[in-house]
């Protein structure tokens, strides 16, 4: 091929560079996607063009997410679930198959948080904390990845956090179930890459979401957390639409085993 023909195929090629963004036909399945992140998330993916089925235990906020994704203008339906349970995961595989005919993209956004004095760390909490954390997305990936791999393709989304790069005190649970997270998306996307599905995470900052309410409502601790951020502001929930998108689209292709921090700088500073 000369180098004319090399650049009229880079031309064509290039011309497709916002429609490999579009998620039209796809159907994705957000687990925690009834609050903060996952319903965010679950939004963008709409907007994209994909049909959405949210997961949280539920009831509150599943009517109002797919209610939201019907607003947008696609398929949006919802399930309650504990996805800690894999006999319930099973049944959320099987309900979406059944109504949805595939799935193209799982988002792990599920999570929970427990801080106490190391020395009297409640270790039913730590179970609670592993369990929501890890244990419910090792299953997910388990049974959605027979699905995509049966598919031949398919993109899963883990979301972690920059406490899954870092430790914190007095936290025994969390900071470990995201570093726990973090390497399940690499040995996930060793083992499914070459099977055309890829795995890749998003490990954002300290957001306004009910599960750093209380922690940003302490004017010192807010104070530390903005002082940690070279961009001096905490997360916006929009900071994960992007992120989201490309990591779910065809854009992402050659993407895999990376978990991409949305942190304003912080791990870097």
């Amino acid at each position: 091929m000369g180098t004319q023909d090399m650049l009229n195929e880079l031309i064509v090629q290039a011309k497709s560079t916002l429609s490999r963004f579009r998620l039209d036909g796809k159907v994705a399945l957000v687990v925690g996607g009834n609050k903060g992140l996952g319903q965010g998330m679950s939004l963008a993916l709409a907007s994209a063009g994909a049909d959405v089925w949210v997961v949280g235990r539920g009831p509150d906020g599943l009517e109002e997410t797919v209610s939201a994704i019907v607003q947008i203008g696609r398929k949006g339906r919802f399930f309650a679930a504990d996805v800690t349970v894999e006999k319930e995961v099973e049944r959320v595989v099987e309900t979406v198959l059944k109504e949805s005919g595939r799935i193209d993209i799982l988002v792990n956004s599920q999570g929970t948080v427990h801080l106490q004095p190391a020395t009297e760390f409640d270790m039913g909490e730590w179970q609670r904390v592993m369990d929501v954390n890890l244990k419910s997305v090792v299953l997910l990936c388990k049974h959605v990845g027979r699905v995509m791999l049966g598919q031949g393709k398919g993109k899963i989304i883990t979301i972690s956090s920059v406490r899954g790069f870092q430790g914190r005190a007095e936290d025994l649970a969390y900071a470990p179930s995201k570093g726990a997270v973090n390497q399940l998306t690499r040995s996930l996307a060793i083992e499914w890459g070459p099977k055309g599905i890829n795995v890749n995470g998003i490990a954002p900052v300290f957001t306004l979401t009910a599960i750093n309410r209380t922690l940003l409502s302490d004017p010192k601790k807010k104070e530390w957390v903005l002082s940690r951020i070279p961009m001096k502001r905490l997360g916006e929930i929009e900071d994960l639409f992007g992120p989201v998108v490309f990591l779910a689209s065809d854009a992402s292709n050659f993407v895999n085993g990376h978990t991409l921090p949305v942190d304003g700088g912080w791990l870097g500073a």
